[in-house]
C-alpha cells in the first residue's frame, strides 16, 4: 500500500523522448537542461537489450527485463499487456495503491496505449502528434491540478534518425524541438505550483547509429547509451548518478516516490541513498 502521509512528493511525472540517446549533450536542449541541474542526471545510462522501442518502453514501465515482460513492437500493436502478469507497471501498481487518485498518459506511438499500459485500471490515455503532444499535457495539467501519476512519450528524435540517420543535424534539430515540445509541459507545471513537490524523470528509451545510421537494436554504444533525469524532493540538486544505473532502474524510482514497494519479481533498483532526507 502506499505510505503516503509523511512523502513531500505530490505527484509523479516520467517524459520520455523516443530514440534520442545520449545525443542531447550535442544539441540545445534549455528546458532540459534546466531539469538536469535541478537534481541528478546522466548521460550514460544503459537502456536494455534488444534497444527496441516496445522492449525498452517495457522495461521502464513494468521494471524487468525483456525476457520477462516479453514485449516486442508486433506484440504490442495487436495484444493487450495481460492483467496477471507478475511484472504488472508502476501504473497498475498506483492503481491498486491509491484507487481514486488521477493517473494519465499522453504518447505519440500508440501501442504504449494498446500493449503496453495495462486496460482497465483507470489511466486516462491520449494519443496524438508530437506537434500536439506538449501543448495537450499543459492543457490537461491545467484542468487537473489533481493529477498524481503522468506519463509522456514523444516520437521525434526517432522518426527523425530513421528518416535523416542518428547524430545528423536534422535528426538533432528533432531533439531541440523536442525539447521546446516539452517547455510547454514544464511552463504548465510552474503555473499550476508544481516544481518543487514534484517527482519528475526525463529519459529516453535507446539512441541510434550503432550498426546502421538509420537504425537501432544492437548493444553498440549509440544505441544503448542514454541521457537519465530526475529531479524533485528527496534528490539533491548534483547528486551522483551510479554507473549502474539503467532506464529499467526508472520503474523503481517511480515507485519510491508515490511510497510503494514493488514487487519482488522486479529487477529495477532505486539508486543508494536516494530519497533520505
Amino acid at each position: 500500500m502506499g505510505e503516503q502521509n509523511s512523502n513531500p512528493i505530490k505527484r509523479v511525472i516520467v517524459i520520455g523522448w523516443d530514440g534520442a540517446g545520449s545525443f542531447v549533450q550535442h544539441t540545445s536542449t534549455p528546458y532540459l537542461d534546466q531539469w538536469m541541474k535541478r537534481g541528478a542526471s546522466t548521460v550514460r545510462a544503459q537502456t536494455v537489450s534488444p534497444t527496441i522501442s516496445a522492449q525498452c518502453w517495457g522495461s521502464l514501465l513494468h521494471g524487468v527485463s525483456p525476457d520477462k515482460h516479453m514485449l516486442d513492437n508486433d506484440k504490442a500493436a495487436v495484444q493487450r499487456y495481460p492483467d496477471d502478469s507478475p511484472y504488472p507497471s508502476f501504473f497498475k501498481l498506483a492503481r491498486e495503491a491509491y484507487p481514486s487518485r488521477k493517473l494519465a498518459a499522453f504518447t505519440c506511438w500508440k501501442p504504449i496505449m494498446d500493449g503496453i499500459i495495462e486496460e482497465g485500471i483507470g489511466v486516462h490515455k491520449v494519443s496524438v502528434p508530437d506537434a500536439e503532444l506538449g501543448e495537450a499535457v499543459a492543457d490537461y495539467i491545467k484542468n487537473n491540478q489533481d493529477l498524481y501519476l503522468l506519463f509522456v512519450q514523444f516520437d521525434y528524435p526517432d522518426y527523425a534518425g530513421h528518416k535523416f540517420g542518428y547524430g545528423t543535424p536534422d535528426y538533432l534539430e528533432a531533439i531541440t524541438e523536442t525539447d521546446r515540445f516539452s517547455g510547454k509541459i514544464f511552463d504548465a507545471m510552474e503555473e499550476a505550483g508544481w516544481l518543487e513537490d514534484s517527482l519528475v524523470i526525463i529519459t529516453t528509451d535507446h539512441g541510434g547509429g550503432g550498426v546502421n545510421p538509420k537504425g537501432h537494436g544492437s548493444d553498440e554504444p549509440l544505441d544503448k547509451t542514454v541521457f537519465w533525469t530526475c529531479a524533485g524532493p528527496g534528490i539533491k540538486a548534483g547528486s551522483e548518478v551510479p554507473e549502474e544505473l539503467g532506464l529499467m532502474d526508472t520503474a523503481a524510482v517511480a515507485c519510491r516516490a508515490m511510497g510503494i514497494k514493488p514487487p519482488h519479481a522486479w529487477e529495477a533498483k532505486v539508486p543508494e541513498g536516494w530519497f533520505n532526507n
